[in-house]
Parts: structure tokens; sequence; C-alpha cells
């Protein structure tokens, strides 16, 4: 296992300016960490080769491998003609992610309001036909493409695995959050067993929850089943995490972890405890 920070953690330092993209390299190193995942929020790469070398320099420099890049994309246009360039964007976020020097990429899929099964079964080829393209353009570069559990549309483990089937690519897998299906209401324990043997890499966040009769105030968002999540420490939310790292860990898996902090709480001191938190209960595990 090589457990590291998703920059995603850091997103509240780096918006306000207290913190550069450098100084969130410098801090995920100081804790100990393996790997830095690199999400480009609060700063930005596209069309800044500049910046994504000085990353993977600093990177270096600190002895930290950079695990995977992710960002964000939606192959449900409006035209033919806004789809092609879609995949033409994520492509180039590819040869980004090969300045990088990292071997996985995570891309989303889809934002849509509808989000039934039916709509999905109509749209699966669409998305489906989208990963094939980017995920050969991938392969000349080593990389690993991937869908997260995000977005309410492809988040279920079912639907994940159905992306995955259908675009039937070696280099096409998922990046396995363990918190994100309870957006859709799923178990967390359950799901990370269904997905685990798909997973290029692993997310490890953490949230409360609080049934959908109950009205527990600001910085609590709804499931799609009404329920309320709010963003945890990880080891200190609602998931039954030493379960879950126990799955993960008697699974054999030993790749990428990445901890992903969004609560409320300051974020460096949220990411550093939950990485504590996850590094002791690991240890742990027999």
């Amino acid at each position: 296992m090589k457990l590291g920070v998703s920059t995603y953690s850091l997103y509240q330092a780096l918006k306000s300016g207290e913190m550069d993209i450098n100084a969130v390299i410098d801090w995920v190193a100081d804790q100990g960490a393996v790997h830095v995942e690199i999400v480009p929020l609060g700063f930005e790469l596209a069309g800044n080769l500049e910046l994504a070398d000085a990353i993977r320099l600093k990177a270096e420099s600190r002895g930290l491998e950079i695990s995977n890049y992710a960002i964000g994309a939606n192959f449900l246009t409006d035209s033919d003609e806004d789809y092609a360039k879609e995949i033409e964007r994520v492509k180039s976020e590819v040869d980004i992610a090969a300045r990088l020097g990292v071997k996985k990429m995570r891309h989303d899929v889809a934002r849509t309001d509808d989000t039934s099964i039916g709509n999905f079964n109509r749209q699966l080829e669409r998305m489906a036909e989208a990963c094939r393209q980017i995920a050969d353009y991938a392969r000349s570069f080593d990389i690993v493409t991937s869908i997260e559990n995000h977005g309410y549309f492809v988040q279920h483990s079912d639907r994940v695995q159905t992306l995955i089937q259908a675009v039937d690519r070696p280099n096409f897998r998922t990046t396995l959050d363990v918190g994100n299906f309870m957006c859709v209401d799923e178990e967390s324990v359950s799901a990370v067993k269904k997905n685990l043997p798909f997973a290029s890499m692993v997310h490890v966040k953490d949230f409360y929850l609080r049934p959908s009769y109950e009205h527990p105030g600001s910085g609590f968002f709804q499931t799609t089943q009404g329920n309320h999540l709010r963003g945890a420490i990880v080891g200190q939310g609602d998931i039954d995490m030493r379960e879950v790292l126990r799955v993960i860990k008697r699974s054999g898996y030993d790749g990428y972890i990445s901890i992903e902090f969004e609560g409320m709480e300051e974020c460096k001191t949220g990411t550093r405890i939950g990485l504590e938190n996850v590094k002791r209960i690991w240890a742990e595990i027999e």
C-alpha cells in the first residue's frame, strides 16, 4: 500500500491563497506521504505546461511519486460537435498527465439532472465510446484511465462496473472512492467489495450521515434519496472505515491510496489527522 494525499484535500488553502501548489507538495512530503495526487482545483494546468513541469520536478525533489491526475469531463453534450470537442479536450489532458509523469488518470464522464437508470442505459454507449477513444489515446503513454464513482449519474457500484465492461479496454478501470457510494445511498463496505477488483487506485474519504427526516443544518448536502451527508475527517465519520480498510488490505491491494478531505475543519488539520488514522488502522489490521 502506498499512502498519500490528494491536493484536493487542501483546496481550502489553495483557494484562499494561503498555499500554492508547491507549498502543498512540500506539506504533503512533510507528513511522510509516499505520493501526491494532482487535482487541478485552485490552480490550472490546461495551457500551462510549464507549471506541470514544475510540479513534476518539485515532487521529485521531495521524494514524492505523482500517483494520479484527476480532471472533470462531461460527454453528455448538446451536439455531436461538442461531444467530439470534449473528447479532444480530455485527450489534451492526457498529454498533461504524461508531462507530469503519471501512469494513472481519472476523468469524469457525465453531468445530468436525469440520473435515472433509464437515462443511464440510453447514454451508456455514448459515454463508453468517449472513454474508449481516450483510453486508446492514453495507451500510447502507458497510462491507465479511469472513472470515479462520482457525480450521482455513474456513482453506483453496478453502474461503474457496467461502464467499465462496456468500454472493454484493459487500461480503463475505476478510481474507487470508498465514501462517494454514500451519495447514492449505497453502503461503503459492500460497494468496495464489489468494485475493488476493478480499481486502478483508491480514494479514502469519510462522511457524517444523517437520515432524511432530520434537519442537520448548514454544511450537509443530500443524497439521491434525501439523506444528509457532510464531509468528515477520515476515521471520524460514519463509514465503517476499519472494515473498509480491512477489505482492501486483505484483498492484497498494494497500490496507491489517497486521503481526500472535504470537511468543515481546517484543511491541513483535517488531512493530517485522516492520514494518521489510516496509517494506524492499517497497521492494526491483521
